[in-house]
C-alpha cells in the first residue's frame, strides 16, 4: 500500500483546495475541479463548498478501512481475507508485528491530518467571507466540531502528534514538534464547546443528514471526556443527549424498537443515529482511484469468499473478500435469546449445513461474518465499479452508544446508579434480555455485544486498560500497542519522534 506523507499534503493544500457541490444528500460530492485556495471563498456558495469539503474526508474509504482495521486489531475478529499476505497492514495489525513502515498508520495519520488541514483553510478564510452570519457562524462550528473529531481520532491513534491549527507551509512543516495528548485534548474540548451553541438542534434529513448538530457534538464532547476519564463530565453530557432512558431526548434522539432496523442500507438518520458516515452508490469509484471513492468498500470487502446459493430462501449475500470474520468465542458469547445475534452474526456454518449456500473459507475462516455490514445482491449498485459503489452509511455515535457510555461513567464517577440501571436495561430490553445489575463489568460486556463489529471494541479495551490482558494471546505487548507507530515518512527530516518500543 502506498500513501501521501503529510509533507505532500501540506505542498496540495499550499496551492490548491478541492471544491464540491452537492447532488443527492449534502454529503454526496462531485468533484468539479481544482480552485486557487488563495483566490477562493469569495462568497457564501464557495464557503459552503468548503465546509463540504471538509466533511469529505469522513467517509474516505479503502481497502484499510478503518472499521475493518479495528476490528482486525481486536479479540472478536480477524483481519481474515485470502491468505497470511492479503492486505499485510492489516495481518500485522491482527497478530502485533506492525511496524513504522508496514501497517495502516499511514492511511490514518494521512486521514486525520487531511481533515485537520481542510478545516484550518477554512476556519482562515470563513472570517472574510461576505455572508450571513448566522449561517457563517454555523459553518465555523461545523469545521471546528470536525477538526476536533479529527484530532480525536489522531489522538488516539497515535498519542504522540503535532497539534496544528492555522495554515502551514511547506518549511515551517519540517520544524513542526509533537505536543503532550492533553494539549491535544484540551484543543479538541475547546472546539466542541465553541462549536456546540452554533450548531442546529435538528436538520432536515433529506437535504442535510449527514450535518452535525448540537446533539451530536455533545455525544462526541462526552466521548472525549469518557476517553480521559472525566466521568462526571462526561455523564453530563450524555444525559443531555440521552434525556430519559427509552423515551425521546431534546435532541429526537429514542432507540429504534427493532435491533436489525439499524442494518436496512436505506434505513438512514433515524433516531438513534447520532453521528452517521455517510457512503454513496453514485460516486462511480473505480480501482485507479479507491481511496476518491464515496461508496462504503467495507460492505464488498467482509462478504464470504466464493459464496453461492443453493436454495431460493438463502441469503443473497454477495460473494466478497473473506475480511474480518468473527472469532467463535463472540458468536458463543451471545445468549440463543438475545436479538441481535442474528443481526450480527452471518451463520456460514449453518447455512452450509442446512444445503442452503457454499462458500470458499478463507484465510482464519470461522464460518462467521459481520451480518451487520455483509454486502447483499439486493443493495448492489450497477453502475460503476460495483465492489466500490455499496451505499450503506456507518454509525460514528449512535443512541445505544451512548446510553452505555453514559452506564459507565455513572458507574465509575459514583453518580446516579438507578440512571446508570435502567439504561443498561433499556439496551438489554430491546435485545429481548431481563435486567441484570449495572456494573462496570455488565456494561463493558454488553457494549461488546450491542456494538459488536461497528470499530469500538479495540478502543473500549485500551482506554479501559483490559487490552494487556484479552489481547495477550494475539501478540499485544503492553506499553506499545496501545496506540500506532508515526509512519516513517513523516519522521525523515521532522522534528516528529517515533513511538515508544517502535
Amino acid at each position: 500500500m502506498k500513501y501521501k506523507n503529510i509533507k505532500a499534503i501540506v505542498i496540495l493544500f499550499a496551492g490548491l483546495f478541492l471544491t464540491v457541490s452537492c447532488s443527492e444528500e449534502f454529503l454526496n460530492p462531485d468533484p468539479n475541479g481544482l480552485a486557487l485556495e488563495d483566490t477562493y471563498y469569495s462568497n457564501e456558495t464557495e464557503a459552503f463548498a468548503g465546509v463540504t469539503a471538509v466533511y469529505d474526508v469522513l467517509g474516505w474509504e479503502n481497502l484499510l478501512g478503518r472499521i475493518v482495521g479495528l476490528n482486525s486489531a481486536s479479540d472478536d475478529f480477524f483481519a481474515g481475507g485470502g491468505n497470511s499476505s492479503d492486505i499485510t497492514e492489516l495481518q500485522l495489525w491482527d497478530n502485533y508485528t506492525l511496524n513504522p513502515t508496514n501497517s495502516p498508520s499511514g492511511e490514518y495519520w494521512k486521514k486525520g491530518f487531511s481533515g485537520v488541514f481542510r478545516a484550518n483553510i477554512l476556519l482562515t478564510k470563513l472570517p472574510d467571507v461576505p455572508m450571513d452570519e448566522n449561517t457563517k457562524a454555523r459553518f465555523t462550528a461545523e469545521t471546528k466540531a470536525l477538526r476536533a473529531y479529527f484530532y480525536f481520532d489522531l489522538v488516539r491513534f497515535f498519542k504522540n502528534i503535532p497539534l496544528i491549527t492555522t495554515p502551514v507551509s511547506t518549511e515551517d512543516y519540517y520544524k513542526i514538534p509533537q505536543v503532550a495528548p492533553e494539549e491535544v485534548y484540551a484543543q479538541i474540548e475547546a472546539d466542541l464547546n465553541a462549536a456546540i451553541p452554533n450548531l442546529p438542534i435538528t436538520v432536515p434529513a433529506a437535504t442535510e443528514g449527514g450535518r452535525l448538530t448540537q446533539g451530536a457534538a455533545k455525544a462526541l464532547l462526552g466521548k472525549v471526556y469518557l476517553f480521559q476519564n472525566k466521568y462526571t463530565e462526561a455523564a453530563a453530557q450524555f444525559a443531555e443527549v440521552n434525556g430519559t432512558p427509552g423515551a425521546t431526548s431534546q435532541y429526537g434522539y429514542k432507540l429504534l424498537d427493532n435491533f436489525a432496523d439499524l442494518w436496512e442500507v436505506e434505513n438512514r438518520f433515524h433516531s438513534e443515529s447520532i453521528l452517521e458516515i455517510v457512503h454513496s452508490k453514485l460516486s462511480n469509484g473505480s480501482w485507479d482511484n479507491v481511496a476518491g471513492s464515496e461508496g462504503n468498500i467495507m460492505n464488498q470487502m467482509i462478504g464470504p469468499r466464493g459464496y453461492t446459493t443453493k436454495t431460493p430462501d438463502a441469503p443473497d449475500y454477495v460473494s466478497g473478500y473473506g475480511f474480518n470474520p468473527l472469532s467463535a468465542d463472540l458468536y458463543n458469547a451471545y445468549s440463543a435469546t438475545d436479538l441481535r445475534r442474528s443481526a450480527t452474526v452471518a451463520n456460514l456454518t449453518q447455512l452450509v449445513a442446512d444445503g442452503k449456500a457454499t462458500y470458499e473459507p478463507g484465510y482464519k475462516d470461522t464460518g462467521y461474518f459481520l451480518e451487520k455490514f455483509v454486502g447483499r445482491i439486493s443493495n448492489r449498485y450497477p453502475t460503476g465499479t460495483a465492489e466500490l459503489n455499496w451505499s450503506q452509511d456507518t454509525y460514528e455515535i449512535r443512541l445505544a452508544d451512548t446510553y452505555l457510555m453514559e452506564a459507565e461513567a455513572i458507574v465509575k464517577g459514583g453518580g446516579n446508579t438507578a440512571r446508570a440501571q435502567a439504561l443498561l436495561d433499556a439496551v438489554r430490553l430491546r435485545a429481548g434480555l431481563t435486567s441484570i445489575p449495572a456494573t462496570d463489568e455488565n456494561i463493558f460486556n454488553e457494549r461488546r455485544l450491542e456494538l459488536a463489529g461497528e470499530g469500538q471494541r479495540w478502543f473500549d479495551l485500551v482506554r479501559t486498560g483490559r487490552a494487556a490482558a484479552v489481547l495477550a494471546p494475539f501478540g499485544f505487548v503492553p506499553g506499545k500497542h496501545e496506540i500506532l507507530p508515526i509512519p516513517q515518512l513523516e519522521l525523515n527530516n521532522t522534528l516528529l519522534k517515533q513511538n515508544p518500543n517502535y
